[in-house]
């Protein structure tokens, strides 16, 4: 029997959607970003060019900038590896296990994001100052936290544990336990189970989190001052010196050391997410 006019299969009709077609939505999303992302960093460059490259890079190059910005990308991608093992750990035992207090762990989780950065760096230094309730301790052992690299870590692991943990949590909650039951019946042991059946797809959320936890390190200045000491060479951090320079009335190297920072960023975030599309591309989308 021929179709009719009116049929489907001579008349294939655009599946309307909630949001306008793509020539819209990309128009808006370009404009979007250009105004909050690009022209900011457009204006950033602009001034930075002012001063030539010879000038930039006397400024960028400066020993004291060199020993910040390693630093804090050397601290910043310590504290992230750290989050994305023990965020892992924390997200695997608020899905799988019930216990007392579970939404109180849970809830505890989001603090770092509610809580002012100033008023996490003056709570940390406070535990950890030689005469704090943890620095005290640490001292008998010879140990110094507060003022050192070492302070400048914990600060930053306290701001980007919520970040690995958020991320990973649905994906794991998502995952389908009977799998795991599947291979303990075909004769796997707990940890190839892990490896070949639970790490595989949470790979790409771990990544994930990993990057979104290295890049708030990056450029956390609140919680950091107050614990690391701000010691040139030793524990002064590159969100440091932009504001120094900015209180020196010196708007040009500011900008130059906020930009040699947004390019080392750049390039480190870029290759993060490679890495993750790699990941999704061995492993699967999740």
């Amino acid at each position: 029997m021929s179709a009719t006019a009116g049929s489907p299969s001579l008349h294939r009709w655009p599946n309307p959607g909630i949001l306008p077609g793509f020539g819209l939505s990309l128009g808006f999303t370009l404009l979007y970003l250009a105004l909050i992302v690009l022209l900011p960093l457009a204006a950033l460059a602009v001034k930075a060019s002012g001063l030539g490259f010879h000038g930039f890079w006397a400024i960028a190059a400066d020993p004291r900038v060199v020993a910040s910005l390693k630093l804090s990308f050397g601290i910043s991608l310590l504290a992230a590896a750290i989050n994305a093992v023990f965020g892992l750990l924390v997200a695997w035992v608020l899905v799988r296990y019930d216990f007392p207090g579970k939404r109180i762990v849970d809830a505890i989780v989001d603090l770092p994001f509610a809580l002012p950065t100033a008023v996490a760096g003056i709570a940390l230094a406070t535990l950890y100052a030689p005469k704090g309730w943890i620095g005290r301790i640490a001292e008998v052992f010879g140990l110094k936290i507060a003022y050192t690299p070492v302070g400048i870590a914990i600060a930053l692991v306290f701001i980007g544990l919520p970040f690995v943990v958020r991320t990973v949590q649905p994906v794991l909650a998502d995952l389908d336990q009977e799998i795991e039951e599947a291979a303990a019946t075909l004769g796997a042991s707990r940890f190839l189970t892990i490896r070949r059946v639970i790490l595989p797809p949470l790979i790409p959320a771990v990544i994930t989190g990993f990057a979104l936890a290295f890049a708030r390190g990056v450029g956390e200045y609140g919680s950091v001052i107050f614990i690391a000491g701000n010691m040139p060479f030793v524990s002064e951090i590159t969100p440091l010196l932009v504001v120094i320079k900015l209180e020196g009335f010196d708007l040009a190297g500011a900008t130059c050391i906020a930009l040699a920072m947004l390019g080392i960023s750049f390039v480190m975030l870029l290759a993060i997410n490679m890495a993750q599309a790699l990941s999704r591309r061995r492993f699967g989308h999740v």
